[in-house]
Parts: structure tokens; sequence; C-alpha cells
């Protein structure tokens, strides 16, 4: 049984992964969130320790299920989580852009190329199966959040 979700576990521990990893180098510079000035519409800094979890979650059984689901075209499967690892990588960066040299322009910009290849990756997943896309649009929907956040700040920093 555990054999058979094991590339869903091994994904979802990757994503978790890199994410911690990003807010284990951001986490001495968190308390901007707190000294910058801030829209009114800025959630309370809890809200992103709820949110971004949920989001790597999804995001790993999303590569897991393209994992499984290309086993016999490798080809085609290497391409998606290519997409997917630049994905993450950009994700692990925007952190460090935005919190550890308060670029917040810089920042603002690769959420919008972030955004772009979410987009991309939903769009490549769901033509294996719409269920690995769909999986995606609340990533998508919380890096648009955040990026109408990231550039408010900017505004008003």
């Amino acid at each position: 049984m555990l054999k058979k979700y094991k590339s869903y576990i091994v994904s979802v521990l990757i994503a978790l992964a890199v994410g911690g990893l990003s807010a284990l180098l951001t986490k001495d510079n968190m308390d901007i969130y707190s000294e910058i000035n801030m829209p009114s519409f800025a959630p309370p800094s809890i809200v992103f320790a709820i949110v971004w979890p949920v989001l790597y979650v999804l995001m790993g059984i999303s590569s897991g299920g393209i994992y499984d689901a290309l086993k016999k075209d490798r080809e085609r499967r290497a391409n998606l989580l290519t997409t997917y690892a630049v994905n993450l990588g950009m994700n692990f960066l925007w952190s460090i852009v935005f919190f550890n040299f308060r670029a917040f322009l810089f920042a603002f910009i690769w959420l919008v190329l972030l955004a772009g290849v979410i987009f991309v990756m939903i769009r490549q997943f769901s033509t294996v199966k719409k269920w690995l896309g769909y999986l995606q649009i609340p990533y998508l929907l919380w890096v648009v959040f955040a990026g109408i956040l990231n550039f408010a700040i900017y505004l008003m920093n």
C-alpha cells in the first residue's frame, strides 16, 4: 500500500522541504512584515504560515501524480517536472529577494514571472489529468494575491 503512494509522499516532502528551507533562510528577516507600511488588505502574518504548507502539499500531490501518470513517457514526464522544478526554484527565491534583500519591485516582477510559470504548469499538468492541473489553481490565486500585496508594499515603501 505504501509503495502505491510513494511518489506522492516523496513529492510532498520535497515541496515542503523547499518551502521550509526558504523559510529557514528568511526567518531572521521576517520582522520586516511588521516594520514596513502595509496596505489595509494585508493579512496577519499567521495566515502565511497556514496557507503555504497547504499549497506545498497540493504542489507535491500534483507533481507526484505527474510522476506516476507518465511512467511510460519519460521524456514528457521530464519536461513537465522541469516546469515544476523551475516553479519550485522561483518560489524558493522569491522569499529571499523580498525578505532578505528587501527588493520589493524586483520581488513583484519575480512574482509576475512565477505566476506565468504556474499558469504554464497548470496547462501542462491538465493535459495529463485535469485534476493534477486543478490542484495548482489555489497556488496561482495565492501568488496573484501575493503579487498585488507585494506591489502595494513596493508603492507604500
